[in-house]
């Protein structure tokens, strides 16, 4: 019998132990797994890179985004895999908002799209990671963790053309007046515009204009590069001006009277833009009016008044 319960007690005392030791060496084990599950990862990828042709690799003329340097190899491949997914739809849009934002030589739409695709896995990575302490997360919130980083490079680039948009709008008075001052000195349309990019601000503007220069010394005649800097930028008050120079070249009107009156009305179109934002301004602090500044006001006004009428005996 007391054989029996020593028996008992041993075996108790080892499975204690064995309990111990693999509670202590489960971080241990998990890193272990972790490094492992990477390595394998790693070894996947760099096959799956070996697969990618060489020409898929280099497609992009200009230096690409920061972000796009940062997934390295494997957004390489992974815009060579998304090819066959991409829609003509998708991919007309998406050149669209690319050459809006200044990227069309900078990244493709599969790389665009690898991106999209890349986002949605890190975020579902660091939420596994966040919430593995708790437990692995619920369906529901995978799916919200990969549309918000599906998400995130589309707002990334729509902000980026509509601010690029915004800057070229801003800078585009400036560089008429460039432009208008060279050809009142005698220069042709060519050289006005390369007066514009030597003296002008850096910016999208002088990146456009230099294009155009650009086109024009590979071949292309003045028109055809005019003609193009507006269905790139597709913006009416670039638009408007480049029908303007062509028509007045096109009929032999002196040029520098139409440019002041483009550099004009482009300028009054600035202040009229101003004065409508400024006009929208009361209406937008409205909501955090309401939602911050006046509860806060009420209760430093109220309280004091409620905590006398409750001492007072009052409530």
């Amino acid at each position: 019998m007391h054989t029996w319960y020593l028996g008992i007690l041993i075996g108790l005392q080892k499975e204690s132990i064995m309990s111990q030791f693999f509670s202590g060496a489960l971080p241990f084990l998990a890193i272990g797994a972790l490094v492992l599950c990477v390595w394998l990862f790693m070894l996947a990828g760099s096959r799956v890179v070996a697969e990618v042709p060489q020409q898929q690799k280099n497609e992009y003329h200009d230096d690409p985004p920061r972000y796009w340097v940062l997934l390295g190899w494997l957004g390489h491949a992974m815009a060579f895999w998304v090819t066959p997914l991409i829609s003509s739809t998708t991919r007309r849009r998406l050149q669209e908002q690319l050459r809006k934002a200044g990227l069309e030589f900078s990244l493709t739409v599969e790389q665009f799209v690898a991106g999209q695709v890349l986002g949605a896995l890190i975020a579902l990575l660091i939420l596994v990671v966040l919430m593995l302490p708790h437990g692995l997360p619920s369906l529901l919130w995978c799916t919200v963790a990969m549309a918000v980083g599906g998400f995130l490079p589309a707002s990334w680039l729509r902000d980026l053309g509509e601010r690029r948009t915004r800057q070229i709008g801003k800078a585009l008075p400036f560089y008429l007046d460039i432009i208008t001052l060279a050809i009142e000195a005698g220069s042709n349309m060519t050289g006005a515009l390369q007066h514009a990019v030597d003296k002008g601000p850096s910016g999208p503007m002088c990146e456009e204009l230099r294009r155009v220069l650009r086109d024009i010394r590979a071949g292309r005649t003045r028109a055809e590069s005019m003609r193009a800097l507006a269905e790139r930028l597709r913006m009416p008050a670039v638009s408007n001006w480049v029908a303007a120079i062509l028509t007045a070249e096109k009929q032999g009107a002196s040029l520098g009277p139409i440019l002041r009156a483009q550099a004009d009305q482009r300028r009054n179109e600035r202040f009229m833009q101003a004065e409508a934002m400024a006009l929208k301004a009361p209406v937008k602090m409205l909501f955090p009016l309401m939602t911050c500044i006046f509860p806060c006001t009420f209760i430093i006004v109220f309280f004091p008044i409620v905590v006398r009428i409750m001492n007072e005996g009052l409530f």
